[in-house]
């Protein structure tokens, strides 16, 4: 009985094994390799596929084989035409290098590239080759002295181009409408920089006294933004001779209202008791005026100013029984064309 039973399962277990045999050597016949799609397989690029490497269907555990659940896409089918390929020779196994110069090479830029990059503007001649004027009444303002009341000026005006003008220079005073001081300077200026120019040229005194007529020569210019500065030079008749120093700076409250604060300094070589002044430092004025902008052009301001006089000037006031030193207040109007 024992005999028959494991005769019995020695013949089921080989027609099993037929039969799983007969079974995968159909589906092996029916897999045709040459029309599979690698690509949709995830075998990379469609290209021809390589001829699959025979199968040891005897090594096979065909009784651990499910064959519907089959994963064809891990299947290794042999080695492809990609994987053959020497990649690092074809520039991918290394990171790409930026070209190191220009392919097309950049040309030397010319004067007529500059010229049609920037042409002239309508209307914008270079400055010098044009004829220009201007006129400021620096100081147009009345003054409350001791004597009286004031009528004080101190005006410029120039016309030319960038590099030489003829200036014009007036300075006075009117006391109780009687003219108490007057000067008029005609001068040449030519530039030496940006900010300074050289100017010579005559002056012509007025009063007091009778008129004389002087040789001028100075300089002026803007060493700081807003410090205005000049330095004029005389030479009178009779071997008279005198010189002036004067300052203003302009200081920006706001953009309208601005702080002004000046000096002037007279000092002459001899004395001159027809003109009332003597030798060495004869007088000083120093003014503070606070100024309102309604334009550019045109600012009434109000301040205080400071005169004295030095040395044989002094005393010479003092002969005349006036003040050697005097405070004024001031008010006037500061415009420009």
């Amino acid at each position: 009985m024992n005999s028959s039973l494991n005769t019995a399962r020695r013949v089921g277990g080989a027609l099993a094994l037929a039969l799983g045999v007969a079974g995968l050597a159909n589906a092996a016949g029916q897999m045709d390799h040459s029309k599979m799609d690698h690509a949709a397989m995830g075998h990379g690029s469609a290209q021809p596929a390589p001829k699959p490497q025979a199968m040891d269907h005897g090594a096979m555990d065909h009784s651990q084989m499910n064959h519907g659940a089959m994963d064809h896409g891990q299947m290794n089918h042999g080695q492809t035409t990609q994987d053959a390929m020497d990649h690092k020779a074809m520039g991918h196994g290394d990171a790409y290098q930026a070209p190191t110069t220009s392919r097309t090479p950049i040309p030397v830029l010319t004067d007529a590239d500059r010229a049609a990059a920037f042409p002239p503007l309508p209307g914008h001649a270079v400055h010098d080759k044009m004829l220009s004027w201007f006129l400021l009444f620096d100081q147009l303002e009345y003054q409350n002295a001791d004597e009286g009341s004031v009528l004080s000026w101190d005006a410029s005006a120039w016309v030319g181009g960038d590099i030489d003008r003829l200036w014009l220079r007036s300075e006075g005073e009117r006391t109780n409408g009687m003219t108490e001081e007057a000067e008029l300077q005609v001068l040449w200026g030519h530039a030496i920089g940006p900010w300074w120019e050289l100017v010579g040229g005559l002056r012509q005194d007025f009063e007091p006294g009778s008129p004389q007529t002087w040789g001028a020569f100075g300089i002026q210019g803007m060493p700081l933004y807003g410090l205005e500065v000049e330095a004029t030079g005389f030479v009178g008749e009779q071997g008279q001779s005198a010189l002036r120093l004067e300052g203003e700076y302009d200081m920006l409250l706001t953009n309208r209202l601005i702080l002004q604060p000046t000096a002037e300094l007279n000092f002459y070589g001899r004395n001159d008791h027809e003109r009332g002044v003597g030798s060495g430092l004869a007088s000083s004025e120093i003014g503070l005026r606070l100024r309102y902008e309604i334009r550019r052009e045109f600012a009434p301001y109000i301040g205080v100013t400071w005169n004295r006089a030095y040395g044989n000037t002094a005393d010479m006031v003092r002969e005349e029984d006036g003040d050697v030193s005097e405070a004024r207040l001031v008010a006037g109007i500061r415009m420009w064309f």
